[in-house]
C-alpha cells in the first residue's frame, strides 16, 4: 500500500498507517466469556469476564464499540511518564526518546473510540501533540544541517516522522551520491529526458528571393 499523494509511491498515507497500528497488541478487560478466536495474524483469547488479556487493537476497539470490553491504555500512555518524555525531548537537541513505532496512529485510534478509557485524557492528549512538535522541529533542524558527511544513525522515530521524511532523506543522499561519481552525473545528462531538443533536419535552405 502506498501513498496515493506521492506518485514513486515512498511515502503511506495517514489511513495507511493507521492500518498497519491496528496490528499492534493492547490490554482489554472484557464484559463477556468467549473462547479462543484463531485468527491469522494468532490466537487470542478464551475470555473471561473482568479478566485482562491481549488482543490487537483492531480487535480491541470492534469489542470496545459493541461495549463487550474496556481498554486499557498502554503504559507509555500517561501524564506522568508523558511529561518525562516531553521534558528529555526538549532537553536534547540531537536524540529522540524511545516510543512506540506507532505511538502516533495508537494514540489518535485510542482518542477516536475509546477516550473515556484514558484517565486525563485532554492532557495526555496535549502532552503528545507538544512531543510530536518539539521532535519535528528537530527533525526539521537535522534535515537543514544534511550534508555529504551524514552518517546513518540509528534513531528512536515513529513511523508517521519516518514517513515524513523519507522522501527528502532518500533524495537528498542520492544527490550527494551522484556528486561524488562524476560518471553517474554523465549518464544523467545523457538520458532523452534530459537532451535538449534538436530542430529537424528539413534539407538545405533555399535563398530568399529579394
Amino acid at each position: 500500500m502506498s501513498g496515493q499523494s506521492d506518485p514513486r509511491g515512498s511515502t503511506f498515507s495517514a489511513a495507511e498507517l493507521e492500518f498497519l497500528a491496528e496490528d499492534e497488541t493492547i490490554e482489554i478487560v472484557p464484559n463477556l466469556r468467549m473462547e479462543r478466536l484463531s485468527l491469522i495474524c494468532g490466537d487470542f483469547g478464551p475470555f473471561r469476564p473482568q479478566i485482562a488479556t491481549q488482543v490487537p487493537i483492531w480487535l480491541a476497539v470492534a469489542l470496545k464499540k459493541r461495549g463487550k470490553c474496556t481498554i486499557r491504555p498502554p503504559d507509555w500512555m500517561s501524564v506522568e511518564k508523558l511529561t518525562q518524555v516531553l521534558e528529555a525531548e526538549r532537553d536534547s537537541a540531537s536524540s529522540f526518546e524511545a516510543l512506540p513505532f506507532h505511538y502516533v496512529e495508537i494514540s489518535r485510534l485510542l482518542f477516536d473510540d475509546a477516550r473515556d478509557d484514558i484517565p486525563d485524557v485532554y492532557m495526555v492528549r496535549s502532552l503528545i501533540e507538544d512531543i510530536k512538535d518539539v521532535r519535528f522541529h528537530k527533525i526539521g533542524t537535522g534535515l537543514e544541517k544534511l550534508s555529504s558527511r551524514t552518517y546513518a544513525m540509528k534513531l528512536n522515530l515513529s513511523a508517521m516522522e519516518v514517513n515524513v521524511i523519507r522522501p527528502f532523506v532518500t533524495g537528498g543522499l542520492e544527490t550527494f551520491y551522484k556528486l561524488g561519481n562524476p560518471d553517474l552525473i554523465q549518464e544523467s545528462s545523457d538520458r532523452p529526458e534530459h537532451r535538449r531538443p534538436q530542430p529537424a533536419d528539413r534539407g538545405p535552405r533555399r535563398e530568399l528571393r529579394r
